[in-house]
């Protein structure tokens, strides 16, 4: 067995083992081996990361626009020059496909990056104005200050790019947490960032859940972010309010696909595959509940079987792979559960069990003859699962699309333009696309509704999240 990786905290610009020297293992999903180990930081630890983010933020609030783009400009230049590297530290983390990785994460994290860095330069509030008699009003937005955040492990690096980049490029600090089953390529990340930005401007603090409360817990962030289970955003949402915290919660999903029966039908089993199965269907956005009219079902049914049955779950550096391992043991334990418990009536057309005997992989699956009330259909499954329903008409398909507690995104797939306006206003979703599935620009917000949360990522929204409204008032007597 080859030595263990160590990774360290990074904390005002050093990096750092825990105080208390306690570390975590860290297993590489496609082996079932740990291959590192990362802090398992306490209050100590959390205490000097806050301590050196408040201490910085003055003078990074400081700087000129300007000099936030140019720092941003330089991180993304910096992602591009080392993208093989961090590929390669996020496949051994994650298991990922290190061709798809390369290609479908680096350049939307770097055109992110530089997204943030042009909106640094667009902060503004309203123009000045005289609302009352011998009294003019002016608007400031300014950061909130420092920032504490908490990323998944689903995409490690590119949640770590979403939650940095706009709290940055405004104008606060952050101390960013990990998942505790990814730290790898944050902890890259911050090796990156620390030779641009000031120290203390952006901390990494590895750890577990009890890591996570302890840094929403305390006193000096004005702000928690997160990306997470609805359980963990629970929790969040509870202890930030004690001392009335800004809170950002990105919670999961459970997206309806709605295909109508004029829709073509092969190429919408193709996308729909590919987003629901690509990083193994562990994307709160994946196209995982497909509800389809019911004169197209059986043969909607039959082709999307069939992809499954031809899509491929292997090796990070098998080129014909769609997606690596389940993250973690326990989330195969959870997919493996779903399948397991199915009811009498529901029929596995494909998969439907593990593949190999090392690491967390699972098969391309798809299942059938569900019905609205079913654990499949109302939970998050967060693997390469695949639901079908059969629906009458609109209202239906509209009732059993909104008909669960998540609201982040969904998709509609027909040829009528004026019932995919309607399915657009009808749809109780953050995001509603048309005859795709899965594309994110940096210009629009992503963002849900219900347990998937409040508070977007991206866009100027995401952006304007990251700031405060001041409204200053000056008499025109002197």
């Amino acid at each position: 067995m080859s030595e263990l990786r160590t990774l360290r905290n990074h904390i005002n610009g050093e990096f750092r083992d825990a105080a208390d020297g306690r570390t975590t293992d860290v297993v590489n999903p496609a082996t079932g081996e740990v291959y590192a180990t990362a802090p398992l930081s306490a209050a100590a630890d959390v205490d000097a990361a806050m301590a050196a983010a408040a201490a910085a933020f003055p003078a990074w609030r400081d700087t000129t626009p300007s000099e936030r783009q140019k720092a941003l400009l330089k991180i993304a230049d910096a992602f591009e020059a080392r993208a093989d590297e961090l590929v390669a530290v996020e496949s051994e983390n994650t298991g990922k496909p290190i061709g798809l990785t390369a290609s479908e994460e680096i350049p939307p994290m770097v055109d992110q990056i530089r997204f943030f860095a042009g909106a640094a330069r667009l902060l503004e509030g309203r123009s000045a104005g005289e609302y009352m008699e011998g009294m003019t009003s002016i608007v400031r937005r300014e950061p909130v200050g420092v920032c504490a955040q908490v990323a998944p492990w689903n995409y490690p690096m590119m949640m770590a790019v979403w939650k940095f980049a706009p709290a940055i490029a405004a104008g606060n600090t952050v101390v960013l947490k990990p998942s505790d089953t990814t730290p790898a390529s944050t902890v890259l990340i911050a090796e990156i960032i620390g030779g641009i930005l000031p120290k203390g401007v952006f901390n990494v603090v590895c750890g577990d859940r009890e890591t996570g409360r302890l840094m929403v817990e305390h006193p000096t962030p004005a702000m928690a972010s997160i990306t997470g289970s609805v359980r963990a955003g629970i929790q969040v949402a509870g202890s930030a309010a004690k001392d009335v915290k800004r809170v950002h919660l990105e919670l999961g999903g459970k997206a309806p696909v709605v295909v109508f029966q004029d829709t073509d039908i092969a190429k919408a089993v193709e996308d729909i595959a590919v987003a629901g199965y690509f990083n193994a269907g562990q994307d709160c956005t994946a196209a995982t509940r497909v509800l389809v009219h019911e004169s197209i079902h059986d043969e909607f049914v039959a082709q999307l079987a069939k992809t499954a049955a031809d899509t491929k779950t292997g090796a990070a550096d098998d080129e014909d792979v769609l997606y690596g391992p389940l993250n973690n043991a326990n989330q195969l334990a959870q997919v493996t559960g779903f399948i397991e418990r199915l009811p009498a009536h529901a029929k596995v057309e494909a998969g439907g069990h593990r593949v190999g005997e090392k690491g967390y992989f699972y098969a391309p699956t798809v299942v059938s003859g569900l019905k609205q009330d079913d654990e499949i259909i109302q939970n998050e499954v967060f693997g390469p699962v695949i639901t079908v329903q059969s629906f009458s008409d609109e209202d239906q398909a509209v009732e059993w699309a909104n008909g669960v507690e998540y609201a982040l995104a969904s998709s509609v797939w027909t040829k009528d333009h004026a019932r995919a306006m309607r399915m657009s206003k009808r749809l109780d979703f953050g995001c509603v696309w048309i005859n795709t599935h899965i594309p994110l620009v940096a210009e629009m917000p992503h963002g849900g509704f219900k347990k998937s949360g409040y508070g977007k990522d991206l866009s100027a929204y995401g952006f304007e999240d990251y700031t405060r409204i001041k409204h200053v008032m000056t008499s025109l007597d002197g």
